[in-house]
């Protein structure tokens, strides 16, 4: 007969998660994300999701301004992770890609957070491993349908 395990609430493994969230970014730390501060590995991100963007859509994604945005925008152009392509279909709009280097950069920095995350992996129970593993899978469901239904629009949330 199996114990009864009360389940938890949704605030209890909200405030874990943000924890554990917490306790990533230190981790992600030791695999550094320069020479791309915060604000630029969003737009990298983005771009990396929504190749071929333009400024406008760019700036909604981020919740930004087109100035903001495109200062940022300028700096991963000098640091040749972003390419400007003027767009076939208007001249007068500019589609943006993410370069060659950038992906480089990004699969680079993803293999470096992987590898800081396998050392702390190795220190849990297999059986603790395969649980995360599933719970982390239905997280990743969740979240994508809350994102499909809700948008990608900031502050359009549900209760």
């Amino acid at each position: 007969m199996a114990a009864f395990r009360p389940r938890q609430k949704p605030v209890e493994v909200a405030r874990v998660t943000a924890t554990a969230g917490e306790l990533l970014e230190v981790l992600w730390g030791r695999a550094s994300t320069a020479p791309a501060s915060a604000s630029q590995m969003r737009v990298l991100l983005t771009l990396e999701h929504q190749d071929g963007i333009n400024l406008r859509t760019l700036c909604d994604a981020l919740a930004s301004t087109p100035p903001a945005t495109s200062r940022l925008c300028d700096r991963l152009v000098a640091a040749g992770f972003v390419e400007r392509v003027i767009s076939k279909a208007d001249r007068r709009e500019v589609r943006l890609h993410l370069s060659n280097r950038g992906r480089t950069f990004l699969d680079e920095l993803r293999a470096r957070r992987e590898h800081e995350l396998q050392a702390v992996l190795q220190l849990m129970p297999v059986g603790k491993r395969a649980a995360l593993l599933e719970g982390l899978e239905a997280f990743c469901d969740a979240a994508a349908l809350q994102i499909h239904v809700n948008g990608a629009e900031p502050g359009n949330r549900t209760a």
